[in-house]
């Protein structure tokens, strides 16, 4: 059960007519009708209790790297800031670490190297907070979260009591998990438990992480080889939201039947696919934007990022809607031509 006792020592400092431009990576202003920043997890008991907060919709906020805004939040914004990182168990298997939801996704993965332990070198870089990783089983490099995911622990707002999930629970898919679907809007990720191998084996099959390592005169790599690699490459590929509003790869690549790839390379016989299990292939998404011309155009204050086409920017004061409004006009362009239906990773609110 949830120990109200310790709830209790916690008063809650809601902020009224709070701006979310500082919060996400977009750049976007927004205005969020209550803000309250959780650097504690015993302070979500308290919510439903407040009065002010009775029937306030929830929208919960890790580093702000997957979410659109496109209108100011009719609602409570809840913000983990939590921290702690610490290694709970150990066996012949795995090192288990459990990481509090507001750690910083990128700097958790550089602790896991300094203290010798990989598994998720192929991760690095990614921006976000760990509590939000699971949500979206983020994924780069031939690697997802699930691959080192052991359990998490999550606190319910229908019930008032955290619960706890393991790996088949949680549903995990490509940029999915049973987070999008049954349990949104009623739980909050509080901490992550990874389960980090003690048998370690590099991953490089991906194409470009091959040829970086291989630039680099690696062909026996460690974690941080690896690491080091794929940070240079995003490096090179992706825009610094401190500099450039974006959330990263802004469409998910689709997957098609062998059938529609078949034909698809018939009429485009350059066309980037990725056989997957099952039969079923997986499509470039970036490929098939930059086929239809978007590749570093621009229009009015945003754009299409010009060394990967799977980024858009903000250029400069853009709205939410005009980062909508261009990713409609690209999954039109790319409907139309190749008959896919891009879907897109971020949340929109």
């Amino acid at each position: 059960m949830w120990d109200n006792r310790a709830a209790m020592s916690f008063r809650l400092p809601i902020q009224y007519d709070f701006s979310l431009r500082a919060y996400n990576t977009l750049g976007v202003e927004a205005r969020a009708q209550a803000y309250l920043q959780v650097t504690a997890s015993d302070m979500l008991a308290l919510i439903d209790s407040n009065a002010e907060l009775d029937g306030l919709p929830r929208f919960v906020l890790g580093g702000g790297s997957n979410v659109v805004l496109t209108r100011d939040f009719d609602g409570l914004v809840l913000h983990m800031c939590t921290e702690g990182i610490e290694i709970i168990n150990q066996d012949e298997y795995a090192t288990y670490v459990r990481v509090a939801a507001g750690e910083n996704w990128h700097r958790f993965v550089l602790w896991t190297l300094a203290q010798g332990l990989g598994g998720l070198e192929n991760l690095s870089l990614i921006p976000g907070t760990v509590g939000a990783a699971p949500i979206q089983n983020i994924g780069a490099y031939g690697v997802e979260l699930k691959d080192c995911f052991h359990a998490l622990t999550a606190f319910d707002f229908a019930s008032g009591e955290l619960f706890r999930l393991g790996k088949e629970a949680c549903e995990f898919a490509y940029r999915d998990s049973v987070f999008k679907h049954r349990l949104r809007g009623r739980t909050v990720i509080v901490d992550v438990t990874f389960a980090l191998p003690k048998q370690w084996q590099p991953n490089f099959r991906y194409a470009d992480l091959a040829q970086e390592l291989a630039a680099r005169g690696l062909d026996s790599p460690t974690a941080r080889d690896i690491s080091d690699a794929v940070i240079a490459i995003r490096t090179r590929k992706l825009p610094d939201p401190r500099v450039t509003g974006n959330v990263g790869s802004f469409f998910k690549n689709p997957l098609v039947s062998a059938a529609q790839r078949d034909a698809l390379l018939l009429q485009h016989p350059q066309l980037v696919s990725y056989a997957q299990a099952g039969g079923s292939f997986k499509l470039a998404a970036g490929w098939l934007i930059d086929q239809c011309g978007w590749k570093g155009k621009r229009v009015g204050s945003v754009g299409v990022y010009e060394k990967q086409a799977l980024v858009l920017v903000n250029r400069g004061g853009a709205s939410g809607k005009d980062i909508v409004d261009l990713a409609r006009a690209i999954q039109a362009d790319v409907l139309a031509r190749f008959g896919v239906q891009l879907e897109p990773e971020p949340v929109f609110i």
